[in-house]
Parts: C-alpha cells; structure tokens; sequence
C-alpha cells in the first residue's frame, strides 16, 4: 500500500443525495476533498443560488463561415476572453430558438464537455449577436452579491477550476452536467473586492480591444500604400476562357476558380513589387502522427493544430503527443519544433491562417499547418510577411485555390505560387512595429487576466487585505 493516495470515505457521504450518489474514487481525491472543504469552511453559497446556468444547443445545428450569428464552441473559451478564433456561425432562425443561451456582455462561459472541461472565458462587451454550441455553459449572476467579472475570475483560479473538474462525470467523454455545475461553492468577497476584480477585467478587455485595433490598422497600412483599400472586387461570376487558358494552363476546370475578382486581385498585385512565396520563404512540413499517439494528459508534448491558433495567437492545444511517442520519435520531433520568427500558415481546414511565432516553440504542430522561414530579412520582415497573408490579397488566392470542395485544402504547389506584395523597408518596418504593438497589449490582456485570477487565490487563501497589497504591488 506504500506510495498509494487513500481516501476512506463513509457511505452516507458518498452517496450524499446532493451530489447525486458519487462513489467514483477521483471524486474523493484528498486534493479535491481539502480544497471544497476550505470553501465550505468559509462564507460561499452555491452556484446555482446565485447564477442562471444553462448550456447550447442538444441537437445539430446547421453551422456556416457567414450567417446571422456567431456560434461559440470549447474551443473559443481557452484564453479566457472569448475567442473569435475560428468562430462559426448560424441562421436568424436557429439563433432564435436558442434565446436562453444567446450571450450578452460580461457573461461567463466554461467548457462542460472534452478535453479541455473548466476553462473559463468572459463574453465582451462588442460580442454582437452570439450563441453557444452544447459543450459550452453559460453562467450569469442573477444576484447583487456577485458580480460576472468576479464568478470569472473564480472559476479560473486554482480553486474554482478544481471544483468544477472534480464534478467530471469520468466517462470516456469527460463531462460536467449543468446539475453538477450548481453544486460548485463560490467562495462570497466583499463587493469592494469584486469591484475591482470587474476593473482589472475592464483593463484587460480594453487591451485586448486596442490589440485588435491596432492589427487592422497595420492591414488598412498595407492596402493604402498598396491603393487598395477601396479596391472592390467583380460581382460578375461570369468569365470566359478558352481550353488554352483554362484547363491547360492551370489543370483546373471549375468555373468557380475562373471568377473575374480573382484575376483583378492578382492583377493589382502583379502591377507592383511582389514576388512569389517560395522565392521568400522556405517551406517545411510538419508530420500527422495519428489519433493513437495523442495524449489528454498535460505532461505530454503540445500538438497544435489548425484550430488552436489565429493571427491573433495561441490558444492552450487540445491535444498533446503522448510520452511513449515523444520518446520513441525524440529527434525527429526536437527538429519539428518551429523557432522564433517562423509564420505557422494552415494548409487545410481555414486555409490561409498566418501567425509569426515571437519565440521558439515547445510544441509540435499538426500536417496541416506549415512552417515558413524566411530566407532573407533584408527583403522582407517575417512579420511584415505574416500580415500580407492574412490580408484580403492573398485570402481570396487560397479562397479560389482551395475552393470547390467540402473540406478545404490548399495544395503546398498552390501555396508556393502565392502572389504576395512588397512595400518598401521603411513601410514594412512601420507595419511590424504596429503588429509588434498588438501583441503587446495582448500580453498585457492576459497578464491582468491572470493578476485578477491570483487575487482571488489569495483572498481565499489569505484575505482581502493580503488580495488588495498584492494587486498594488503588480499595479493593478
């Protein structure tokens, strides 16, 4: 019995009707059991007392690139705001037979099912009209002694988290029922305290607001000294070509391929500096290991891919390599690893996605996802690179490339004839300092995400006095 963790749990607690008769054995880990403990030793109420609580969608709702309203998943919760990345959408129709789950500012969502269950994200105050897929809940307080920002903040610290994974039902498919997610103890502050937890959420969210202000003025930077930004490409969906120019030319007999706004785009492109994205870039292949060597466990090495990153950033991947995999494939792997400055640039799925790593990697990403590495940064900056292919100017090139079928795919033949424009150093410097400036304010978004987080911790911890020197001294 030596090294073993034991738990000797009476059978009137196991079998407490208020946590629906769990007798699992990770339920009652000591861990688990210390930490509920020390909430219920202290003032709290329970989350279903002082919060709506509801989830998405049960059925199957029909999801499209465009439509009337965004349709959040698990995967937009991870950084702790929500997350466009990757964002789908559906009809008017549907969105309004799921009123009870349409987010509204300031609500808290969390992941109740997978992989990733208890990462917790606040809705901003821009959200639009917005829904939530079924492994996504949504918690709005509906009592004057909690505020949203502070649930938030909760739920992501050590202690929140860990009360809402102990909830996990531990089937195959990890899963939080919304019965189990009132049940979790929220540990009650003071409204002083809870204040100023929503005041560093304000910061945060406002950081992260300028972030993306700041990105789309380097892109509209780029098209007006390009004089594209009114460009406005053809309606007509007309076009004709002769076998010459079609099928022998680019072995493609899709009409969709030949649309007029294609050949305007390129043609802008080719009227100035440009150059091809294989005379800029080395292109490296990563590799698809296989479903068999992933991992949900977090000791394993990161598997990134296509829809945990967006050229805003990285979200935490859903998947990792398990040890024995790493171990067996240790070299080849350390040499996948992507180093700083190499734009990740997705070949499959939403093709076209560009991001500039700002530090070599610890992780390994996924088939789909290249690795360009820029041969020479006196003629272009890696990052004034990865703006130009997240632009207008080369998405609708892999728009007509990789159109034409259900799942999209973009051929590294495709992808190495890219058209990409080339402004002047003095330009492309301006552009990379902007683009250097939003990551920036987004590093600054999540640090004040996580000084909130851990002034919670030490509320609990310590108290509120100890929680508010400790913001002093990080300045919030």
């Amino acid at each position: 019995m030596e090294g073993l963790e034991i738990s000797i749990v009476h059978k009137s607690e196991a079998f407490e009707p208020f946590f629906n008769a769990r007798f699992d054995p990770e339920f009652f880990q000591k861990y688990y059991k210390e930490i509920f403990n020390k909430i219920l030793l202290k003032d709290h109420e329970f989350l279903g007392e002082i919060a709506f609580v509801t989830d998405g969608e049960h059925g199957n709702a029909t999801t499209d690139k465009i439509g009337y309203s965004k349709y959040y998943g698990a995967r937009n919760v991870l950084s702790g705001i929500l997350s466009d990345n990757n964002v789908e959408y559906i009809s008017e129709q549907q969105h309004n037979k799921l009123r009870k789950s349409a987010l509204t500012p300031r609500d808290v969502l969390i992941s109740c099912v997978g992989a990733n269950i208890g990462y917790a994200a606040i809705v901003p105050d821009d959200i639009g009209i917005a829904n939530i897929v079924r492994n996504v809940a949504l918690i709005r307080s509906n009592n004057g002694e909690y505020i949203n920002e502070y649930l938030h903040a909760y739920l992501c610290s050590s202690y929140g988290k860990n009360l809402y994974i102990r909830m996990n039902t531990g089937n195959a498919q990890p899963l939080v029922s919304l019965d189990y997610i009132k049940t979790i103890p929220v540990f009650k502050t003071s409204i002083v305290f809870q204040t100023t937890i929503r005041k560093i959420t304000d910061l945060s969210l406002d950081a992260l607001k300028e972030s993306k202000h700041i990105y789309v003025s380097a892109d509209t930077l780029l098209l007006d000294t390009l004089g594209m930004a009114s460009f406005l490409p053809s309606t007509n969906a007309v076009n004709i070509k002769s076998f010459k120019d079609s099928f022998t030319t680019t072995g493609r007999l899709d009409a969709e391929y030949y649309q007029p706004k294609y050949e305007q785009m390129v043609s802008q492109i080719t009227a100035q500096t440009h150059a091809r994205l294989i005379k800029l870039v080395s292109i490296q292949k990563s590799i698809e290991p296989g479903s068999d060597a992933y991992s949900d466990d977090e000791d394993g090495l990161p598997f990134l891919r296509v829809a945990d990153y967006s050229k805003h950033g990285i979200t935490k991947p859903q998947k990792c390599l398990n040890t024995a995999f790493v171990a067996e494939n240790r070299d080849v792997l350390d040499d996948l690893k992507p180093k700083k400055n190499t734009i990740l640039f997705s070949k499959d799925g939403s093709v076209g996605e560009a991001y500039c790593l700002r530090e070599d990697a610890n992780f390994i990403t996924s088939g789909a996802v290249l690795h360009l590495v820029v041969r020479d940064t006196q003629a272009v900056l890696p990052e004034y690179l990865a703006l130009a292919l997240n632009s207008i100017l080369v998405k609708m090139q892999a728009e007509r490339d990789a159109g034409g079928s259900i799942i999209l795919h973009w051929r590294v033949g495709e992808i190495e004839n890219v058209v990409v424009p080339l402004v002047g150093m003095p330009t492309q410097e301006k552009i990379a300092a902007m683009v250097q400036g939003s990551f920036t304010l987004k590093a600054k978004s999540e640090r004040l995400l996580e000084v909130a987080k851990r002034a919670v911790e030490i509320a609990i911890e310590q108290n509120e006095d100890a929680a508010f020197a400790y913001l002093k001294e990080h300045g919030a």
